[in-house]
């Protein structure tokens, strides 16, 4: 089992969700370790996502670290009058119609950012699929940030945010490091569980 000491290196989310966090994770009997890589950018991966539970325990873990994350949505979501609520909740408008791409256009956030924490979930959806999807490997490479690997083990009832490396290019190194981090981790619905794998590996 890994074991880190908790750092507060990203943006502060505030006094008040903290103490959230913290009740949370106690009324529950879980526990938080881990720490984030210096510099405030880089790609927060989630595994594995199995259910809805995920989405407040993942909060809690979120508030506990002081982060503020921000998440891609689609363009149509940022207009009004939802627009600004959604900016300020973490949404990035995406394009999907754009010629350039998802990758390229949170790379261009990344590079107009000081401070950028992007959050994806790999396998895309609570459902099993065959492989996880590629793009948060790519907006990592092309950046040249940091993927910080996180995770809620149901079993253990312990949240994680532990691995994190800039991805070097070689996708079969990379995902290794990535297989063995989440080696005896248990979803909330461990038959849902997505096989970490990328398309881009064969």
């Amino acid at each position: 089992m890994h074991q880190y000491k908790i750092t507060h290196n990203g943006p502060i989310s505030g006094f008040i969700p903290y103490c959230i966090g913290r009740v949370w994770i106690r009324i529950f009997g879980w526990d938080v370790i881990g720490q984030v890589p210096h510099g405030g950018k880089f790609v927060l991966v989630g595994a594995p996502h199995t259910s809805n539970w995920d989405f407040p325990f993942t909060l809690a873990t979120l508030y506990i670290f002081r982060l503020k994350i921000s998440w891609m949505g689609k363009d149509t979501l940022f207009k009004k009058p939802f627009g600004k609520i959604m900016r300020w909740l973490g949404g990035i408008p995406i394009d999907r119609s754009n010629e350039h791409g998802v990758v390229d256009q949170i790379v261009k956030q990344f590079s107009e950012s000081q401070k950028l924490v992007v959050t994806i979930a790999p396998s895309g959806t609570r459902k099993k699929r065959d492989y996880w999807k590629s793009g948060f490997y790519w907006i990592a490479y092309n950046a040249q940030v940091p993927i910080l690997c996180g995770y809620l083990d149901y079993g253990r009832k312990k949240a994680c945010l532990g691995l994190s490396f800039v991805p070097t290019g070689d996708i079969k190194k990379d995902m290794d490091r990535i297989r063995r981090f989440y080696v005896g981790i248990r979803g909330k619905n461990p038959e849902l569980t997505t096989r970490i794998q990328l398309l881009d590996e064969r």
